[in-house]
């Protein structure tokens, strides 16, 4: 028997409550300055349509507004996006927000001239539909710019490690293809020029790993989600193994923790 067909609908709706779940804005304000780099690459003038893609609480929103774009972000979990609001509105930005999914865009064709997607769009079960539906939102000769962990990254290694806790469903592609240029080529194929360049995300916190799993462990909605699956000592055995993989990691010391992640950033641009 062959491996039998994700259950979509439901993979999704897991995939929602977990993002909803905690309060990801307290680990997404600890990487603002990570979105506000990858907006500048994307050289964004005033006037020009943007799209960004589980665009979470805002990070990569905001300072695409601050550029005079007209920028819409979209998100599958409403909190985050009222968080967002919340974000532009104390900023003075005027950003559209609306809840969505990156596999069915509720846009028209060539609406966008630049759509974008910082370590979101990657996790949507189906990446043959989030390609399709870039390309189709964007018009031809636009950009189209995704980041995304490589299969070699720190992150990789964690999601393994969450793997173990947590099987996905058999039959998904994992994430961080995305973060393989020859994938990324294959999905656009024809129907985009692609750049790649390899980058690097500098975890930098004032504490050690311990407090970053305290971090996660009270705030990140994955995590808290996974944990409560399980019994007393296999969370004590994750909490353990997530502590070592970081302190393994750590550039810093017992009280600063200094970890670096490897992802692919991929322009696009429809022909």
């Amino acid at each position: 028997m062959g491996t039998p067909t994700p259950d979509f609908a439901a993979i999704k709706k897991a995939m929602k409550a977990a993002w909803m779940a905690g309060d990801f804005g307290k680990i997404a304000e600890l990487n603002t300055q990570r979105g506000e780099e990858f907006v500048e690459r994307l050289n964004l003038k005033p006037g020009m349509r943007v799209l960004d893609v589980a665009c979470g609480t805002g990070n990569q929103a905001l300072p695409a507004a601050r550029t005079g774009a007209e920028v819409t972000g979209l998100d599958h979990a409403p909190n985050l996006l009222q968080q967002a609001r919340e974000a532009a509105a104390h900023a003075g930005l005027k950003i559209r927000f609306i809840e969505g999914d990156a596999e069915e865009l509720p846009f028209e064709a060539g609406e966008f001239d630049v759509v974008y997607s910082m370590f979101g769009a990657m996790f949507a079960p189906r990446p043959e539909r989030v390609a399709s539906e870039f390309l189709r939102v964007c018009k031809r000769g636009g950009l189209i710019a995704m980041a995304s962990w490589t299969p070699a990254s720190f992150q990789a290694e964690t999601f393994k490690l969450n793997a173990k806790y947590a099987p996905p469903p058999p039959g998904l592609p994992a994430p961080v293809l995305w973060g393989d240029e020859n994938v990324v080529r294959e999905r656009f194929g024809s129907r985009a020029k692609v750049e790649t360049w390899k980058r690097e995300v500098v975890f930098d916190f004032p504490f050690g790993p311990s407090k970053v799993i305290e971090i996660f462990r009270t705030y990140f909605g994955p995590t808290q989600m996974t944990l409560a699956r399980l019994d007393p000592a296999a969370q004590a055995a994750m909490l353990a193994e997530m502590t070592e993989h970081w302190a393994s990691r750590n550039e810093g010391d017992a009280n600063h923790t200094i970890v670096r992640g490897e992802y692919l950033e991929v322009h696009a641009r429809p022909v």
